[in-house]
């Protein structure tokens, strides 16, 4: 519940809590551009679109400033690779972040909104855990898992062509990011965690 009302404002101590910062995992560079591993990047880079941010180069970072209803955002997409993008969050609190991510444990195109948790084998995670601590809001998309049966590695499928599924769920992932700002995450758990009957 703490983390749910961060965004609105207020921390544990009664005071203001830091402006929210959404950030968007994958790797660097033009050959990860539309792999699955990168659903994070793009799904911030839509949120940039839609509330016109444009992209700054920072140590570690690209960052865009957007204002989502009366809420300034810092939008930021690691450019370390993934193994390591928890450095580039270094000094943020936990409770101001909201991260995007890839998740192998969902089905392709499934959108989930959770607060805290462990890495669940992801190493973007798993450094964001190690530098903040694991305390944050997360938006996940989902990627599924390599075909039963198949020789593709976890790291191959990962790193592979996104499916129309996943790509089709970017704007909705956006959706949710945008709900945890304006309604709090637990409003957006109860939207975005439905399942399909």
């Amino acid at each position: 519940m703490r983390l749910a009302r961060s965004f609105f404002g207020r921390n544990d101590g009664g005071g203001p809590s830091g402006s929210p910062v959404v950030v968007g995992l994958g790797n660097p560079g033009r050959s990860y551009e539309r792999t699955r591993h990168n659903a994070g990047y793009l799904v911030v880079e839509e949120l940039a679109r839609r509330h016109g941010g444009s992209w700054r180069r920072k140590k570690k970072a690209e960052t865009a400033e957007v204002s989502v209803g009366p809420k300034n955002v810092t939008l930021l997409k690691p450019t370390t690779f993934m193994n390591l993008s928890g450095s580039a969050l270094a000094g943020r609190r936990a409770d101001d972040l909201i991260l995007v991510h890839d998740d192998l444990d969902l089905d392709p195109g499934t959108v989930r909104v959770k607060v805290g948790g462990g890495a669940g084998g992801h190493n973007g995670l798993r450094s964001t855990i190690q530098n903040i601590g694991p305390d944050f809001t997360r938006v996940r998309i989902g990627i599924g898992r390599p075909p039963e049966g198949s020789r593709i590695t976890v790291t191959d499928f990962v790193l592979g062509r996104m499916d129309s599924a996943v790509k089709d769920a970017l704007p909705l992932a956006a959706d949710a990011v945008e709900a945890v700002l304006e309604e709090g995450a637990e409003a957006a758990m109860n939207r975005f965690n439905v399942r399909s009957a």
